[in-house]
């Protein structure tokens, strides 16, 4: 366990130093007893791949005594149980115009775009944190004979429900915004709906495989 002030009012926790089930695990466990009984002062928690940022009121506790409580905490976070993880399933039309990177990302590891689908519809994925923007989900891992890294230029405008590679991430753009990941892929459901509950398709913890679809199947699943 690691500490790193951020700002006046933020502490970074760190929680390991590589991305891997077993840290996201201890984050979560940590989020979740701080949810579970929160501490008055705390004021947000955002959680990443292997920390967790807390923002406190430095008007009522500073720095040392963030870290001494939150140390506590962890130690007592050790019990917390972490459920099994909801499946969660994501229909995608490869390539063409839903996925104008396939073919590139194919020819950086020397395959056929339908061996980068098969590779990247077979894993079973872990959503490890969300951010970015509201729904989308960083989910990993990706497999190493597909990880390949950003664009050296983002696009200025990715379309909603896009799927991306970005190294041994994955994910799915929840709106129309720029952005630097190959998209291989679209998928037609909606990640963020602020009239559904939960809002986001994909949350925390949540295991997550992609179901390769047709053209044909993709206009038919699309929201009317």
């Amino acid at each position: 366990m690691r500490f790193s002030a951020a700002s006046d009012q933020t502490i970074l926790v760190y929680l390991g130093e590589e991305i891997s089930r077993e840290c996201q695990q201890r984050v979560v466990r940590l989020l979740r007893l701080l949810q579970q009984g929160p501490l008055p002062w705390v004021r947000n928690l955002q959680p990443a791949y292997c920390s967790l940022l807390v923002q406190f009121d430095s008007c009522a506790v500073d720095h040392a005594e963030v870290e001494a409580a939150l140390r506590d905490c962890e130690l007592r976070a050790e019990a917390i149980p972490i459920p099994e993880p909801r499946m969660v399933e994501i229909p995608v039309c490869y390539g063409g115009i839903y996925g104008p990177d396939l073919e590139d990302v194919a020819a950086a590891h020397e395959l056929m775009p339908a061996q980068v689908m098969e590779f990247h519809s077979a894993q079973t994925y872990q959503a490890y944190f969300l951010g970015f923007a509201p729904g989308f989900a960083y989910l990993g891992d990706v497999p190493p004979e597909i990880a390949t890294p950003r664009l050296v230029t983002p696009r200025k405008k990715v379309p909603a429900g896009s799927v991306g590679i970005a190294g041994r991430q994955t994910g799915v753009y929840p709106f129309a915004t720029p952005g630097g990941w190959r998209l291989i892929g679209r998928t037609p459901l909606p990640m963020f709906r602020a009239d559904r509950e939960p809002m986001n398709l994909v949350s925390l913890g949540d295991a997550v495989r992609f179901r390769p679809i047709t053209q044909d199947e993709f206009t038919q699943l699309e929201p009317r």
